[in-house]
């Protein structure tokens, strides 16, 4: 039975890259505009980032559950360990919900209560859009995730300790698994348009949160192929072949080309009503944010449409890895345009209001990610990382008493 152990290095590594992230964080607070925006859009930025993935983790491996899936068992505690992050995510978001009702930060238009008053459009809307509202996704929706998580992963360790030949505890874990599925599905969306949608308040987009939860997903499964490559090269998962890394490269084309089938959808329909209500979000992010709007669907889907479609590159580590570390860039650079462009627009509103003509000014030339957003990144990397050590270092490696673990060790692909 292989036991993962948290080596110092590791924690070392991971520590250094927490540190990264707050010196950057408290640069930015300190040279940030007058309303701080850049400061709470990176938090925003890698706060709904990393708990996307926590949650599709877990989302993900409920799915599996459901469906029988035997083929990633021997793999199943990296996804365990990557949902055990959403307790910490949910308190990142927590505290942003905080500051929309104590007035910490002004990311989102509609808890500006001046713009409010002069916009009849949000006041429309504003039986959702409200911090009550916001704290409802993030605690109660957000808690239903992270209980339903806590269940399954304590019905996995007792599997460990008593054996399952008779499926009893594998049973129970597809009635949580079965309530997670649909319950993740709708709470998603709900939480996915108060955190990041009503950024920008006008707008709305009946795809929006299916697009969200492709983003997530491509991360997932690009860290989920990145730590197991890893943990290989550390001499565990000894059974897990190229088999099994050629079904989660298919994983990460399909679901690219599923977030790229999204994007279009998303792009073409709005492009072709021509409702200026609706075009204004692209308006903003292709005159405002031009690199980054094409770097989005290069890195996104050209890439790994290219390096993928060959049957034999889902087998070769490197090329896996190669494209794996893209996409989280690539996607990341997605979740900026989601957030900043929106966050911008708003601020800029309220400077002007203000007479802060200058620092608005001053606002509108960042549109690429800079030095301190990079290490912000790597800040919240480094804390998502060390959790998802932890929690590998917690229980066996490999669980030897699943009753799908000889399928996941004679996993072949024809």
């Amino acid at each position: 039975m292989q036991t993962f152990s948290f080596a110092s290095g590791e924690r070392k590594f991971f520590g250094i890259c927490m540190i990264i992230g707050a010196i950057s964080l408290l640069i930015t607070f300190l040279t940030d505009d007058p309303l701080n925006s850049r400061f709470w859009s990176n938090i925003l930025i890698n706060g709904t980032l990393f708990t996307g993935v926590a949650f599709i983790s877990l989302f993900l491996y409920a799915a599996k559950i459901i469906a029988y899936s035997g083929w990633h068992t021997q793999f199943k505690r990296i996804m365990e360990s990557y949902y055990q992050f959403l307790g910490v995510g949910l308190v990142i978001m927590f505290i942003l919900g905080l500051g929309t009702v104590f007035g910490f930060h002004s990311l989102y238009e509609w808890n500006n209560e001046e713009l409010v008053a002069k916009d009849p459009i949000i006041q429309g809307k504003s039986p959702f859009l409200n911090w009550k509202w916001y704290m409802i996704a993030t605690v109660i929706l957000g808690g239903s995730w992270l209980f339903i998580g806590r269940q399954l992963r304590t019905l996995s360790l007792r599997e460990d300790k008593e054996g399952d030949s008779t499926f009893r505890i594998h049973k129970r874990m597809k009635i949580w698994a079965a309530i997670m599925l649909p319950l993740g599905g709708f709470t998603s969306a709900a939480a996915i348009w108060m955190w990041l949608m009503s950024l920008d308040a006008h707008w709305y987009s009946t795809l929006y949160g299916w697009y969200t939860l492709a983003s997530w997903l491509v991360i997932a499964v690009a860290m989920l192929i990145l730590t197991i490559i890893y943990l290989k090269s550390r001499g565990y998962y000894p059974h897990v072949t190229r088999e099994h890394l050629h079904d989660l490269g298919k994983y990460l084309f399909a679901f690219s080309i599923f977030w790229t089938y999204l994007w279009f959808s998303q792009y073409m329909l709005i492009w072709y009503a021509n409702v200026g209500e609706e075009t204004v979000y692209f308006q903003n992010r292709l005159e405002n944010y031009p690199v980054l709007f094409y770097a989005n669907l290069v890195i996104n889907f050209i890439l790994p449409f290219f390096v993928l479609l060959r049957n034999d590159t889902k087998r070769k580590k490197g090329t896996l890895v190669f494209v794996s570390i893209f996409l989280i860039i690539g996607h990341y650079i997605d979740f900026f345009l989601l957030v900043k462009p929106g966050v911008h627009y708003t601020t800029n509103k309220i400077l002007a209001m203000s007479g802060g003509a200058e620092a608005t000014a001053e606002l509108t030339r960042l549109t690429i990610p800079g030095f301190l957003e990079l290490g912000t990144f790597i800040g919240f990397f480094g804390l998502f990382g060390y959790f998802v050590f932890r929690s590998l270092s917690k229980a066996p490696l490999v669980p030897a008493k699943d009753p799908y673990l000889e399928e996941s060790l004679h996993h072949h692909v024809a």
